[in-house]
């Protein structure tokens, strides 16, 4: 097949690598010309995806992957456009389709009869059949589900670990009528392979649900649950601090029921998915008191964990703080809906002057996130563990000279090495 995969970011370059390790021919098309000419020399443009720089230059040697800054004519080559633009909420979760619009018109320019398209970037429910249909419709002249197949078949992938990822997990599927989705089955059967899975239902594979909307509302059920589930842990976590229990036993105990399956608490949920699309869960539907609530308990925690600083140490005013991670979570250079923004204004509210550290980040990438980096030099007194990176485990007193107060707000710390130094848990 000739593919269009749309955004070359870091779900939609793994896909078009995926694609052309299958033997299809695959066009990358970006508006970034910076992305566009790093893919056509066979360099990842962004680090932290296994197996990418090999699979990316081995494609791209062997001439059955290219990238294009002109999507419309890509489109207009291939047989199969799959979309990965990004959909962004603002605080009130309220989608900006900007970019997704920009990008579907440029698609129905080119777009040619018989193709599919397939939308993969996560939708409120209704989104390709009322949004996007009367606009390919529209700019191409052509009729969904008649002239043109359309799906919507959610990613499910976990940045850095992408290619794995959609070997494990089932591909959702559905389309806007039954013709569309049998035909999105077949592409992705054609594209992708899958692990053997004990634990599934039914075997592992390409799953039509039968209308996109079921698959648009599979993605956003599936992270809710997350979020939803994170929220309830993080309130057992503040219950327990109140009562001196440690939540981490609680839910060990309680987990070693097949009926129980409570998830960490922590300082943040960060990232361009969890914190997301709950929110946009509730644009669908206002009425979600329990979403809601998961959501509000969540963006809270950051003040929290400031206030359990504030707890050990006392008045914070004019106080030198160390933010120990601006990532949203380990090991990714990634600060999305990063817990460091809520933690340096809450620590701001109280008058101290916070500072950021970061084993991925330097000074200068700090300060242009608005982030007051730390100079490694500078005596501090108290400091918070806002993201979970390896290089913590083993990071002790001995490297901050004078502190007086840690909370380690993922629980990645060693204690044994915070002799002399208050160390605090959330939940603990």
């Amino acid at each position: 097949m000739r593919i269009c995969v749309v955004a070359l970011g870091k779900i939609g370059l793994p896909l078009a690598v995926q694609f052309a390790s299958k033997g299809h021919q695959v066009i990358g098309a970006d508006v970034d010309e910076r992305v566009v000419r790093a893919v056509n020399e066979g360099v990842e443009p962004f680090p932290g995806e296994t197996d990418l720089d090999v699979r990316l230059k081995e494609n791209v040697l062997a001439g059955r992957l290219t990238a294009t800054t002109a999507t419309r004519e890509a489109v207009a080559r291939s047989e199969a456009v799959v979309v990965v633009v990004p959909l962004f909420v603002d605080e009130d979760g309220v989608p900006d389709f900007g970019w997704m619009d920009s990008a579907t018109k440029e698609i129905a320019a080119g777009l040619r009869p018989g193709t599919l398209v397939s939308y993969e970037t996560t939708l409120p429910v209704g989104t390709t059949r009322e949004r996007w249909a009367p606009m390919l419709e529209e700019g191409s002249g052509l009729r969904a589900g008649t002239d043109f197949s359309l799906v919507f078949s959610p990613e499910r992938v976990f940045t850095g670990r992408v290619f794995a990822d959609l070997r494990r997990y089932p591909k959702l599927v559905g389309g806007i009528d039954a013709a569309s989705g049998r035909r999105g089955v077949e592409f992705y059967e054609a594209v992708l392979d899958f692990d053997r899975r004990g634990d599934l239902a039914r075997e592992n594979g390409v799953w039509n649900l039968g209308s996109a909307e079921a698959s648009e509302l599979a993605k956003l059920a599936e992270t809710t649950y997350r979020d939803v589930n994170i929220g309830l842990a993080n309130q057992f976590a503040r219950y327990a601090d109140r009562m001196g229990v440690d939540v981490l036993k609680v839910i060990e105990a309680c987990n070693s029921q097949p009926f129980s399956h409570i998830h960490q608490p922590g300082i943040a949920v960060g990232g361009h998915c969890i914190p997301i699309y709950p929110q946009m869960y509730l644009w669908n539907d206002p009425d979600a008191t329990v979403v809601r609530a998961a959501r509000t308990a969540n963006r809270e925690m950051p003040a929290y964990a400031v206030g359990l600083l504030e707890g050990a140490f006392g008045e914070l005013d004019g106080v030198d703080v160390l933010v120990l991670g601006a990532a949203y979570r380990g090991g990714v250079k990634e600060t999305a809906f990063s817990g460091v923004f809520g933690v340096v204004d809450a620590l701001r509210e109280r008058g101290a002057r916070p500072y950021v550290s970061d084993p991925l980040y330097g000074a200068e990438e700090l300060a242009e996130l608005g982030l007051p980096a730390w100079d490694g030099e500078r005596e501090v007194v108290a400091a918070i563990v806002q993201a979970d990176h390896a290089e913590y485990r083993t990071l002790g007193a001995a490297d901050l000279s004078g502190l007086q107060v840690l909370v380690d707000g993922r629980r990645v710390t060693d204690p044994t090495r915070w002799e002399g130094v208050r160390r605090v848990v959330i939940g603990g």
